[in-house]
């Protein structure tokens, strides 16, 4: 209730004295005491009652109300029938602290306005709590009824006029009241304002003003991991935390409001907790799948899996698409900029404690669902595992051809789209808030493979992936990703390389192959030479060199035991390619 509602009742003969500019604040219970110091007994929003026996002169006035002003107390009523009028200095002293001061006729009994005050705030806090049951009911039951995040967020704009948007830690919208949107630009820099106060240690709700409209920012933390203790790192959950975004600004909400918001995430992280579930087993495949092309298992038994997954990777794709492989890492450093090193100020976790695995894995996952990125519904189809300290991701792609997500997240038809993913369209509008919530001492960097037919091709695209992370890791910036096309630049520095290096690099990888060649009158160089350029195809090469396909693995073999080297990993095979360019 308001102050102003207290002075408008005629039954409890209250008379202001000054702070009519204050009227508007909220009551939250009342306490009468006549103590010089009642500062331990006030938590805040108390209408104060006194019969002013604290007061023996006039010096006592303001200590007095500075300690009630301090304890953030709604107004203070004094009664008259102690001393008769209120004392001049005490009026004074409520006006310099900006408190509302009432005076209490001697008639009325502060038993009367304890019972009124307590009344009306318990029907509130009652009719507050009864609210919250029924946006729990609502949001909880199934059918019509229910919904998930958009029903209490339609609450929200109905009960409070308060409009809300869910967003992902990237700034994706997740939900929002009715068919109002933000702006992708909007979000993003919500989402950068929110984890740039995390990282901070900032208390929520978090203030932020974006093109002139005031939003107001509270966290929704997983409910299965929970509050954050004080033992725990930050960095363990600020990049994958979903926000609540308000338009408003709750600096100077009473607390029964903030509580009220409080809650409401918590609902709303329910909903976080079911789509969690429901990547289980999405994340179970994939990590059965990246096990078996890590372990070299045979590609009939890899495809044999992608089949077992097809219902559940691929609805609406068909069952033979094309494949892209993701590879993310997140990494930490300590102050000295060592790479997962110390511990970070004010944290209780070091660099090296962090589980750099699954942060990189929900941070890939929310990338990979983005619409504009992989098209629509592609949620339903990400499978993401994480081995050791990197994520890895397996895409499917349609089939050359088939409808293909477009950059706007909506559908392109014809076989000249290419669905491809690409590694500057993945970070295009992510990598300002990733970047705030990454840091002074955090980088996230991305490896995007090209597009494979086959299962037997799952390895190699994995290899490709890797390599492009590095070099993605060899740039400056905390957000960073590179992609397929991009481990071809080395051609460019060819010119630049000394001659001495050439000729030592080049003699190491092939002279043995030259040799074996003049001796024996064998053909590996020219094999080595059509097999990079088949792209490791052992049909493709065979029948460009009229070989059937168990010479060619002779031949194959042969190069690798000369040189020590393994034509089916990536660096290997560029390498290789390097020695040919330069020779």
């Amino acid at each position: 209730m308001r102050l102003r509602a207290l002075l408008e009742t005629d039954a409890l003969g209250l008379r202001l004295l000054g702070g009519e500019d204050e009227l508007d604040r909220s009551v939250r219970g009342v306490m009468t005491t006549d103590l010089r110091d009642p500062s331990r007994y006030l938590s805040g929003g108390e209408l104060v009652l006194t019969g002013l026996a604290w007061r023996r002169d006039a010096a006592d006035s303001e200590p007095f109300v500075r300690i009630l002003a301090g304890a953030g107390v709604a107004g203070l009523a004094a009664g008259e029938a102690e001393l008769g009028d209120i004392p001049a200095d005490l009026v004074e002293a409520c006006a310099r602290h900006r408190l509302p001061l009432f005076a209490v006729h001697e008639t009325v009994a502060f038993a009367t306005i304890t019972e009124h005050v307590v009344r009306q705030v318990s029907g509130e806090r009652a009719g507050d709590l009864a609210a919250v049951v029924d946006r729990h009911r609502r949001l909880m039951t199934s059918g019509p009824a229910g919904g998930g995040p958009e029903v209490v967020l339609d609450l929200l704009g109905t009960d409070l006029d308060l409009h809300a948007w869910v967003l992902s830690p990237t700034g994706r919208q997740i939900a929002g009241a009715g068919e109002t949107s933000l702006p992708g630009p909007v979000g993003a820099a919500l989402a950068g304002h929110h984890l740039a106060a995390v990282r901070t240690g900032r208390r929520a709700p978090h203030r932020a003003t974006v093109d002139g409209t005031a939003y107001s920012l509270f966290p929704i933390r997983n409910t299965v991991r929970g509050a954050l203790p004080a033992s725990r790192d930050v960095r363990e959950s600020v990049l994958s935390d979903w926000l609540l975004a308000v338009e408003a600004d709750a600096s100077d909400w009473p607390p029964a409001r903030l509580d009220l918001l409080q809650g409401v995430t918590q609902l709303i992280a329910v909903e976080r907790d079911r789509r969690d579930a429901a990547r289980t087993v999405r994340r179970r495949l994939a990590q059965e799948v990246l096990e078996l092309v890590q372990t070299g298992a045979p590609p009939a038994e890899i495809a044999a899996r992608l089949r077992v997954a097809a219902p559940v990777l691929l609805p609406g794709l068909g069952s033979a698409p094309h494949w892209q492989v993701v590879v993310a890492r997140v990494e930490w450093s300590d102050a000295e900029g060592r790479s997962a090193g110390g511990a970070q100020a004010g944290s209780g976790a070091s660099g090296s404690e962090i589980a750099g695995g699954p942060v990189a894995q929900a941070l890939l996952e929310e990338i990979l669902v983005d619409p504009a990125v992989t098209g629509p519904d592609s949620a339903d189809r990400i499978a993401v595992a994480h081995t050791g300290e990197e994520a890895v991701a397996l895409v499917p792609l349609p089939a050359v051809g088939a409808p293909a997500p477009d950059r706007e997240g909506g559908r392109a038809e014809g076989p000249d789209r290419d669905p491809a993913l690409h590694a500057d369209v993945l970070l295009a509008a992510v990598r300002e808030p990733l970047s705030a919530g990454l840091a002074d001492d955090g980088r996230l960097t991305l490896g995007v493979s090209a597009a494979v037919h086959s299962p037997e091709g799952l390895r190699g695209a994995l290899e490709e992936a890797r390599h492009a992370r590095r070099v993605a890791a060899a740039r400056p910036g905390r957000v960073c990703a590179a992609g397929h096309h991009e481990l071809a630049s080395h051609v460019l520095l060819l010119p630049f390389v000394p001659d001495d290096v050439r000729r030592a690099f080049t003699a190491r990888l092939l002279d043995p192959l030259r040799e074996y060649d003049r001796r024996h009158r064998a053909e590996l160089i020219p094999t080595l030479e059509t097999f990079l350029d088949c792209d490791g195809s052992w049909t493709r090469c065979a029948a460009r060199l009229h070989l059937h396909v168990n010479t060619l693995r002779y031949r194959v073999g042969r190069i690798e035991q000369l040189t020590g080297r393994d034509l089916s990993r990536l660096e290997d095979k560029l390498d290789f390619f390097l020695a040919l360019r330069m020779s």
